[in-house]
């Protein structure tokens, strides 16, 4: 299981088209992939409301966690799209 801690700079929960933009990448390949708020329980994060639903706002910290090959590569790019300025 690969895990990334991520600052939030996209509003991932309030908008739809970063959380679209998130789901898509997190839809790529048949890797397992859920996203919580630190302390909270994983959501599947390749269901968009899931995303949506956690209402992720600006420099809160999220955690991304993946499973199956090319894991790393995913989360890379997941966290990249919830950073991104």
């Amino acid at each position: 299981m690969a895990e990334r801690r991520v600052t939030v700079v996209a509003e991932v929960g309030l908008h739809a088209r970063p959380a679209a933009t998130f789901v898509q990448a997190a839809a790529k390949a048949p890797i397992e992939v859920s996203v919580c708020k630190l302390n909270r329980d994983p959501v599947n994060a390749k269901s968009i409301l899931a995303v949506m639903g956690l209402d992720v706002r600006q420099g809160e910290e999220i955690v991304i966690s993946a499973e199956g090959e090319g894991a790393e590569e995913l989360l890379d790019e997941l966290a990249a799209i919830a950073s991104a300025p």
